[in-house]
């Protein structure tokens, strides 16, 4: 009895010795989806269970920055405006008052008076830096520019505003703002001059903390990289994927297995070769068909990604590699079972490593390459992918129309409000009685009120308009109609051709207004009771 007793008590501290140093060498998945199981098993699935095609909006690197207020520097207030200018004005000489001369948009009092009349106008943001003022369009307006943030905003960003201001001189030459126009439209004041000075800015941030957060607003460059020279070329190391069974799917799908390859490369200390050309899947199209030779720059930050990782444009990089790889003896590995882990890649000196995929699924997916022991290894690079920046300038745009001060509300109707059986209580709790009786207690009357919603005839929602001032995406067109900035730079992008502002855009823009309210009510949270993925899915889907 006492050996079979010393044997249970040995196996006892074995089982605890494992699940100890288990739990101390356990390392958490990659931080946007579930397990990398559980996204798997979705993205696979055939079953024609609850689970709907993905159409939803995917999470990027700049979702999951905290926003802690020390890495945005010091807010500038009233004060400091005052004590800046008071130490310049002090400096300045004093000069005769002449009302008919033009505005000097550099003299201290005028800056002073901007940024007085801009605080003043925009109580619900924060101010980070007020660049120096330039002339505007004739002689009493001047264009200014700021760097921002929402009081109360959640997203780790920076915007950048800049807007013409009209000033006027009174009999004793006594300066007022008459007018700020709206956003961005102080065009001459967009770009700043390289190795300008900030005209006002307290505690800039830390430079590499600044660079690691997006700024919405700013000029967009990503144009592609370029190589050097012949030397730069035939010295890289390079990793291609190809072909595979990835085009056409979700966006989820399509981000899951690119930054795959991405995270690959960077283990493997390679330039990634990437395809800038993207098919858009038919869950967001208006053709309801998947349209190929969609820019990858429509929907991420490619300026980002050029900054942080090293990444060549396809098309570019075998332009290169058919004029010297012969003549510098460049050779190329083939890897054409996904099985081969990316450690086992590590002692090839070969230049280009090139994953060939086949045309099976599920295994000709990209992402298969990250599975298994390989999980732990490589990890995802989430923070170099960023939302276009173009895009979220439109988001931008709708925000500041705002005033920054609204409240919003995402209400999902279209198949589900259809399907009783899966969602027996969404209908009714997103009619208008409905959505007025969960409203009433949640939000003010009289607010302005974002609705993201996918119910095509916004009419629906009139009965609202009693309580609230309501407000829709399609309310702001301008900003992506033919005379808009965002048609023209993509027009640009695509030779041309001017770009479909599609569904994904759409869906994107529309959520991310909806996510910068200061109330935010979700349908599947906060209207309804009904779970997300259909009837008895609630706890599955909070697994």
């Amino acid at each position: 009895m006492a050996m079979i007793g010393n044997v249970c008590f040995s196996v006892f501290v074995i089982g605890v010795l494992v699940f100890t140093i288990m739990a101390a060498t356990y390392e958490p998945e990659d931080p946007l989806f579930h397990p990398s199981t559980k996204i798997t098993t979705f993205l696979t699935s055939k079953s024609n269970a609850t689970f709907k095609a993905d159409n939803t909006v995917v999470r990027t690197g700049e979702d999951f920055m905290a926003a802690n207020e020390t890495v945005f520097g010091s807010i500038i207030n009233m004060t400091d405006v005052d004590n800046s200018v008071s130490a310049e004005s002090g400096e300045a000489e004093a000069s005769q008052c002449d009302t008919s001369a033009p505005i000097d948009c550099r003299d201290p009092e005028v800056f002073h008076f901007m940024m007085r009349a801009t605080i003043e106008k925009f109580q619900d943001i924060h101010f980070y830096r007020f660049g120096k003022p330039v002339r505007g369009s004739n002689d009493s307006t001047c264009d200014m520019a700021w760097r921002f943030r929402p009081k109360e905003g959640k997203a780790a960003a920076f915007y950048k505003d800049y807007r013409r201001f009209v000033i006027e001189k009174s009999e004793n030459c006594t300066l007022s703002v008459v007018s700020i126009g709206e956003y961005h439209t102080g065009v001459n004041a967009r770009k700043r001059k390289k190795n300008q000075k900030a005209g006002l800015e307290k505690t800039p941030p830390h430079l590499d903390q600044m660079n690691s957060l997006p700024v919405v607003g700013d000029i967009v460059n990503d144009s592609l990289p370029v190589i050097e020279s012949e030397s730069s070329f035939s010295h890289g190391k390079y990793l291609i994927y190809v072909g595979g069974g990835d085009r056409c799917k979700s966006m989820n799908h399509y981000l899951w297995s690119f930054l795959c390859a991405l995270g690959e490369a960077q283990y493997l200390n390679r330039t990634l070769v990437m395809d800038l050309s993207i098919c858009l899947s038919s869950i967001y199209t208006s053709s309801k068909q998947d349209e190929e030779g969609k820019d990858f720059r429509f929907y991420f930050d490619f300026e980002h990604l050029k900054e942080a990782a090293s990444v060549l444009d396809k098309d570019q990089f075998w332009a290169d590699w058919n004029k010297w790889q012969q003549k510098d003896g460049m050779n190329l590995h083939l890897v054409e079972d996904f099985r081969v882990t990316p450690m086992k890649l590590m002692e090839v000196k070969d230049a280009l490593i090139m994953r060939k995929f086949g045309t099976v699924e599920p295994d000709n997916y990209w992402y298969r390459v990250c599975e298994g022991e390989t999980e732990s290894v490589v990890q995802r690079p989430w923070h170099l992918m960023w939302k276009s920046r173009r895009l979220m300038d439109i988001v931008s745009a709708i925000a500041s129309r705002l005033n920054w001060d609204y409240d919003s509300v995402h209400v999902v109707r279209g198949e589900k409000a259809r399907n009783k059986e899966l969602w027996p209580n969404l209908d009714t709790d997103t009619s208008p009685d409905g959505l007025l009786s969960t409203l009433r207690d949640k939000v003010d009357e009289g607010r302005h009120l974002y609705i993201a919603t996918n119910e095509p005839d916004t009419s629906f929602f009139d009965p609202l308009k009693d309580k609230y001032t309501t407000h829709f995406l399609d309310e702001y067109k301008d900003l992506w109609d033919e005379n808009s900035e965002w048609y023209s730079e993509t027009t640009k992008l695509n030779n041309g051709v001017p770009v479909e502002f599609d569904g994904y855009m759409r869906v994107s823009i529309d959520t991310e207004v909806f996510l910068r309210g200061k109330k935010q009510l979700e349908t599947f949270n906060d209207l309804t009771n009904d779970c997300k993925d259909g009837i008895n899915t609630c706890n599955v889907a909070a697994n």
